[in-house]
């Protein structure tokens, strides 16, 4: 049970390294504790509620009480399962704005400014624009991630971008293009009626080569001698065991597995490692710190005519929409339902965007239940760039225990004023003439939540996770003592060692994190393989010539 790099986990990154490892002739082994990816709950784009909350697919954890939204616990699903969240995710593709990225290369992320990043962003695409328009030039065409653009067929997709033109903002054809900023169409990674995974794009086509292994187990921690690791402990069918790697030993196991195995491994803060009696390798600060993650909010409308996707909320329309995907993969159920979004931003001064829009064409909770007031839609809505602060630690020695999660949230002042102000703005945006025909009342926060105080309280009681963790083994300078790992992948401190998911970033990116996960992946084979990376791209990013002065 040995491979030239052993991989642990196969999420969004993992399966992208193992394709590319792979390709280049190395033998690869990914561990992988969750199960298959087959069946309806996960291809099914439409289905995507389900397999978020079932304990067959996500490893269920929650945060810790978060004293600032009422000392709720909020729940934070990660994948459990072949393709890890990829596999359970909205399959919303956002890439980041450039800007995200060089911010990353001026903290310290040497080599991951936008220039060196969009390369790998096109290498990994092959993207239809299905004739919505769109910027072909900045796009991959022949890569293993399929993203496309839904139907759009509802009039509210349409109405919510004309919404934001009659509000003053722009429209753009391609987010992830040239320009983010604006109101447009949005990405989704589904091909053919079925959810594009990392595991559908690169796993399953790689482990049809000799030389790439999946292997289900639990991983323990990493096996290190001399200051080298040399491989993996797990549990495999009931018996312990090492999976040695020949080369190098990767973790791409999530934002939350990654440093609890890491500590688990003597690598992190010191301190915390010898409460928990475990011997120290490395003692490295930054390991469980600095996550982040976006929080958001459903501004919902009822509706005044009978167009939503609640017509189709009753068993009967459900197994209709379930047998055609079945049988055609077609019809409503090839679609995550995200079809327009928008990015702008919260104030003049502010040089890109910092609030995201998702929009959706029925009023209903990510757990599936929808709004009692039947037809309705709803704006997805949050800042994307809190300066909060959480962590990810031990609560015990035992592997087997789930890691104590605090994300922090809301715990700098500027984050309520932000939320107060993606409230206010909705709400005008809702208010536009493009929405007349369609708006009855607003359902939630509701007409009656007007000042401060009472915006407040309605963000601390129904703030949710947008589900973007990540951060926690930070990506900076050698020299940098809350650094994780350098601008290679490297866990500093530790020889063969590297970590590769969204616990790298610097900082989190603009938007949903599944494209800029899997683009750690694609770039560090690279870095794996000691390849030269693809050569920076020449590309200028549009931003609004006005920022200084004006908010849109």
């Amino acid at each position: 049970m040995e491979a030239d790099f052993v991989i642990v986990g196969a999420g969004s990154a993992g399966c992208a390294m193992a394709y590319r490892l792979s390709e280049a002739g190395a033998s690869v082994l990914v561990i992988e504790h969750g199960g298959t990816d087959a069946g309806p709950f996960i291809q099914m784009p439409a289905a995507l509620s389900y397999p978020m909350n079932m304990a067959r697919y996500d490893w269920g954890y929650r945060s810790e009480p978060e004293p600032r939204l009422n000392n709720r616990r909020l729940a934070c699903p990660r994948g459990k399962v072949v393709g890890g969240s990829s596999s359970i995710n909205g399959m919303v593709y956002v890439r980041g704005h450039a800007m995200d990225f060089d911010h990353w290369a001026d903290t310290g992320a040497t080599g991951w400014g936008y220039a060196d990043v969009l390369p790998y962003f096109k290498r990994m695409e092959h993207w239809h624009d299905g004739g919505h328009g769109g910027d072909p030039d900045w796009r991959g065409s022949d890569g293993p991630l399929h993203v496309m653009r839904g139907p759009r067929d509802n009039p509210l997709f349409e109405a919510f971008v004309k919404a934001g033109e009659e509000a003053g903002y722009q429209r753009t054809g391609d987010y992830n293009g040239r320009k983010q900023e604006g109101f447009g169409p949005m990405d989704q990674t589904v091909w053919k009626g079925r959810r594009w995974s990392a595991a559908n794009a690169y796993l399953h086509p790689a482990l049809k080569r000799g030389n790439c292994e999946l292997l289900r187990a639990f991983a323990r921690r990493v096996v290190i001698e001399d200051g080298r690791a040399v491989g993996v402990e797990v549990d495999h069918k009931g018996r312990r065991r090492v999976i040695r790697a020949r080369r190098e030993v990767v973790l791409a196991a999530s934002s939350l597995n990654s440093p609890k195995l890491l500590m688990l491994s003597g690598i992190g803060p010191g301190a915390h490692l010898a409460e928990h009696g475990l011997p120290v390798v490395a003692d490295r600060p930054g390991v469980g710190a600095n996550l982040q993650d976006h929080l958001e909010l459903y501004i919902q409308m009822a509706a005044s005519q009978p167009i939503t996707l609640y017509k189709h909320w009753n068993l009967v329309s459900k197994a209709m929409i379930g047998a055609q995907w079945l049988f055609a993969k077609r019809g409503l159920g090839a679609s995550n339902q995200f079809e327009s979004a928008a990015f702008i931003r919260s104030r003049a001064g502010v040089p890109y965007p910092d609030i995201q829009y998702h929009f959706l064409p029925i009023a209903v909770r990510y757990d599936g239940q929808a709004a009692p007031e039947g037809h309705g839609f709803q704006a997805h809505v949050g800042p994307m760039r809190s300066a909060s602060r959480g962590s990810v630690t031990l609560k015990s020695s035992d592997p087997s225990v789930a890691p104590v999660i605090r994300f922090n949230y809301m715990s700098d002042p500027q984050d309520w004023e932000d939320f107060r102000t993606c409230i206010r703005l909705t709400r005008e945006i809702f208010a536009q003439p493009a929405f007349a025909p369609f708006v009855r009342h607003e359902i939630q926060p509701g007409a009656a939540v007007q000042t401060d105080a009472e915006l407040d309280a309605f963000v601390a009681e129904h703030a949710e996770s947008a589900y973007h963790p990540c951060g926690t083994c930070r990506m900076g300078r050698t020299d940098d003592a809350r650094a994780v790992v350098d601008p290679t992948g490297r866990v500093i401190g530790v020889d063969r060692l590297r970590v590769a998911d969204s616990s790298i970033f610097p900082r989190i990116t603009n938007g949903n994190l599944n494209a800029p996960s899997i683009m750690v992946g694609e770039k560090m084979s690279d870095h794996l393989l000691g390849r030269t990376p693809l050569p920076p791209s020449n590309d200028a990013p549009w931003v609004h010539p006005d920022w200084r002065t004006a908010q849109r």
